[in-house]
């Protein structure tokens, strides 16, 4: 039998068949997918192959083959720092939702996100959340984010997830499509799928006072079926985001503001480190290129994890 994952929990599956039904499945054997050194051989948003077996009253599925992905956003291991860990697969786009306080997302996590979806081939959208509970200066931040990412390409939207203020917009971009949510904990991506779709209510949580960061309410990565022709996966909470299986002199082609210049820099190979006659270099010295994405740049190149700025 043919279906879609659904549900990972790491030792179950929840597998929608190509009829309809859903079925609990595990995996047979261990086995790798594609080669790809993960903690999770198969993920939310996988095609695969499965046959059912009767055990007392249960009828259970057991998964025996992956089709091949399309495509799939992936982040380190959390606990195992040479292995990766497959957020889901088969996506048409993803949504990331970034708050400016309650809790922070800084641009250096923006940024290793961005350049993880372009390097999969990943359309991304930027959702700005809970624009209802900033002052002037910070919607004017907002603003200037905006401003920055628009400019290089990416769409950006405004919206208050709990009034559901420019929900239309995003259903709009849903349409026909498999879409992912992603983000840290706390920043909106329950509350929002609620929003495009009541009849789930999913549960949500309040911000830790003590420590101005959201709590883990979704568990697992899930899809979801949606009223309006769109299936919507929804994820946990992402702390880090640490990029993988990417060369040096690979890292700026997923920047597609530097990308667009690299044919002026005076070597084909540049870093756009120290090298002379670098355009990308002479675009920051006239803020054609915002700063704050050269210094996730650099910090991409470097092998630094997310550090603390905006």
């Amino acid at each position: 039998m043919d279906g879609t994952v659904y549900k990972s929990t790491g030792s179950w599956y929840t597998v929608k068949s190509s009829e309809g039904v859903f079925y609990e499945c595990r995996i047979k054997g261990k086995f790798r997918a594609q080669g790809i050194k993960s903690t999770n051989p198969v993920a939310v948003g996988d095609h695969v192959e499965f046959e059912l077996e009767t055990i007392g009253d249960e009828t259970l599925g057991i998964i025996h083959g992956i089709g091949e992905r399309k495509n799939y956003i992936v982040r380190k291991s959390v606990k195992l720092s040479k292995q990766t860990h497959i957020i889901a697969s088969n996506l048409d786009q993803v949504f990331l939702l970034v708050t400016l306080n309650n809790p922070p997302t800084f641009t250096s996590f923006i940024d290793r996100f961005l350049v993880t979806a372009e390097a999969y081939e990943i359309p991304a959208v930027l959702l700005f959340n809970k624009m209802d509970i900033y002052g002037d200066e910070e919607k004017y931040e907002v603003n200037n984010l905006i401003d920055i990412y628009t400019k290089i390409g990416y769409s950006c939207i405004q919206i208050e997830a709990k009034e559901s203020k420019n929900i239309d917009k995003v259903k709009k971009l849903m349409l026909g499509k498999t879409s992912m949510f992603a983000g840290h904990s706390g920043v909106g991506k329950s509350t929002l799928v609620n929003a495009l779709e009541p009849g789930l209510k999913l549960k949500t949580a309040e911000i830790s006072e003590q420590h101005m960061q959201g709590q883990h309410t979704t568990t697992f990565a899930e899809m979801y079926d949606l009223s309006f022709d769109a299936r919507i996966i929804d994820t946990p909470g992402i702390k880090g985001f640490g990029i993988v299986d990417m060369e040096k002199h690979e890292i700026g082609n997923y920047f597609p503001e530097f990308f667009a210049l690299k044919s002026e820099c005076k070597f084909h190979n540049c870093l756009h480190l120290d090298e002379p006659k670098c355009a990308v270099k002479d675009a920051l010295e006239k803020d054609e290129i915002a700063a704050s994405r050269y210094r996730s740049y650099l910090q991409m190149l470097t092998g630094e994890e997310d550090s603390p700025y905006r």
